[in-house]
């Protein structure tokens, strides 16, 4: 998995790029303690460019939302592709987490 992380103004978005999974888990929980440490507001998981998330990559999703909770750091979802919007679906874990369908959107909830 690549990760590309962009700062707009409180906000950091980190762009993942690849399959969620758990190869990514050093990547990802790196990226998102980098990103706490920022010390912005708010984070965005741009998932526009992720196809497939397994039980682990569910497990770092709800790992990195109360990581940044226990930060005091609002956390969204940005997005989603319909199969990573199925996968949230089929194990109930849509409504865990803020999610968008488009990045611009999960930015300005934001403001």
């Amino acid at each position: 998995m690549k990760v590309k992380t962009q700062d707009y103004n409180d906000v950091t978005v980190a762009e993942l790029q690849g399959d969620l999974d758990a190869d990514a888990v050093a990547s990802f929980q790196s990226t998102i303690t980098d990103i706490i440490g920022r010390g912005k507001v708010g984070v965005v998981l741009d998932m526009s460019g992720v196809g497939f998330v397994d039980s682990v990559g569910l497990e770092q999703l709800l790992w990195a939302r109360d990581y940044c909770n226990e930060n005091t750091r609002e956390f969204r979802l940005a997005g989603l592709d319909e199969n990573c919007a199925k996968i949230l679906e089929i194990t109930r874990l849509e409504n865990e987490f803020e999610h968008y369908a488009e990045l611009s959107e999960a930015v300005k909830s934001f403001a």
